[in-house]
């Protein structure tokens, strides 16, 4: 899975370093190997994926991304805020010495900030992926990027007055798609320009889900320290009560562009994205994504390939992991059922091995439960 984090909002702004239970529901959830599109810990995150890649902890590998490459805008005092390209370059750099393997650029970077990161992660052999909104994802493919998150809900490509290296607001992105046709010129244009360039596209319907009314309530709160619980089942109800949703059809769109993207012969990847307003629990999140993917219009094999051998194509680890064969890496997960024809199977985990070793995911998840949200 290609956007998960080690860490969850648990306040206003805030967001917890939650390394040492997420790996387990994570690896509980069938994930054994995972992107973290995204480090607000620092070096905490480093160290854990070395740790589980040492056999000392259990939870998936993990291509551990440094910490966000963000200008000044967001006001979140766990980001370190760019001044400028050289000091994009310079953080590329000094987070590649210490031990990241994958890069993020975010919301505020600028055009000029970005191609830098992306020469020096080049450079080093390394990917870049980005949620992107002062720069487009136009803007972004002709520099190089490698990857582009949250499927289409954050591009600003079709914002009518979009001003180059601002971005016009966290939602923007979203309230645009209400003018764009999935089968239109418009996206068809941009979805072969992404397509031409190399571009990899990251769905993360789960977190979406969560701002949008009319969705079920998410599996696996009760793992939740009780207050966090609270917390996102009063924000779930109100959503599911408020009179408009920024969200209500861009969900929709985006599911329908995702699909054509695919169609067309774009590289798509998936992953969860415990951020938002809560209610995106690993493992259980991971599972309910595939689902969302069969319900856009995948067929179920189509949805666990994406969530597999896409993924791990993409990381260049394909002749180890992402499929089952002779010679690869004994990462399998036991289900109950045939997911194949009834994809809300892949929720009865039986076993998860790692590496030819099982483990348990009931007793995973019993080892954190109700106390997710303390470490």
């Amino acid at each position: 899975m290609m956007h998960e984090h080690l860490y969850y909002p648990t306040g206003p702004g805030v967001y917890g370093n939650l390394s040492e239970s997420f790996t387990r529901l994570y690896l509980a959830g069938g994930v054994t190997s995972m992107r973290t599109a995204g480090n607000a810990n620092g070096y905490g995150e480093l160290g854990i994926a070395r740790a589980i890649a040492r056999g000392e902890k259990p939870g998936p590998w993990i291509d551990a991304t440094a910490p966000y490459l963000q200008g000044p805008g967001l006001d979140i005092g766990q980001m370190y805020e760019l001044k400028d390209a050289a000091d994009a370059r310079r953080m590329v750099s000094f987070w590649a010495d210490a031990g990241a393997t994958s890069f993020k650029a975010y919301m505020n970077i600028t055009r000029a900030e970005l191609a830098a990161a992306i020469q020096e992660a080049h450079r080093r052999g390394m990917k870049i992926t980005g949620h992107l909104c002062s720069v487009t994802y136009r803007e972004a493919a002709a520099l190089g990027i490698d990857n582009l998150e949250h499927g289409f809900f954050v591009a600003t490509d079709f914002v009518r007055d979009k001003k180059p290296d601002v971005c016009p607001g966290q939602n923007v992105g979203a309230a645009a798609m209400d003018t764009v046709a999935p089968d239109g010129a418009a996206f068809d244009a941009l979805m072969r320009d992404l397509i031409a360039h190399h571009v990899a596209i990251t769905s993360t319907l789960t977190v979406f889900q969560t701002f949008t009314p009319g969705q079920p309530m998410p599996r696996g709160l009760e793992v939740l320290d009780p207050i966090l619980r609270k917390q996102f089942e009063d924000f779930y109800a109100q959503v599911q009560h408020a009179p408009s949703s920024a969200f209500g059809n861009a969900f929709a769109r985006d599911r329908a562009m995702e699909l054509r993207f695919a169609r067309a012969g774009g590289v798509l990847l998936a992953g969860t994205d415990p951020t938002g307003a809560g209610g995106v629990i690993p493992g259980f999140a991971d599972q309910r994504q595939i689902e969302l993917l069969v319900g856009s219009g995948f067929t179920p094999l189509e949805a666990i390939r994406i969530c597999t051998l896409n993924g791990a194509t993409y990381l260049g680890r394909a002749d180890r992991i992402g499929s089952i064969a002779r010679g690869k890496q004994a990462d399998l997960v036991v289900v109950r059922g045939n997911p194949a024809a009834n994809i809300s199977d892949v929720e009865n985990v039986e076993l998860v091995f790692k590496e030819g070793v099982g483990y348990d995911p009931k007793k995973l998840i019993a080892s954190v439960a109700g106390k997710v949200g303390l470490f």
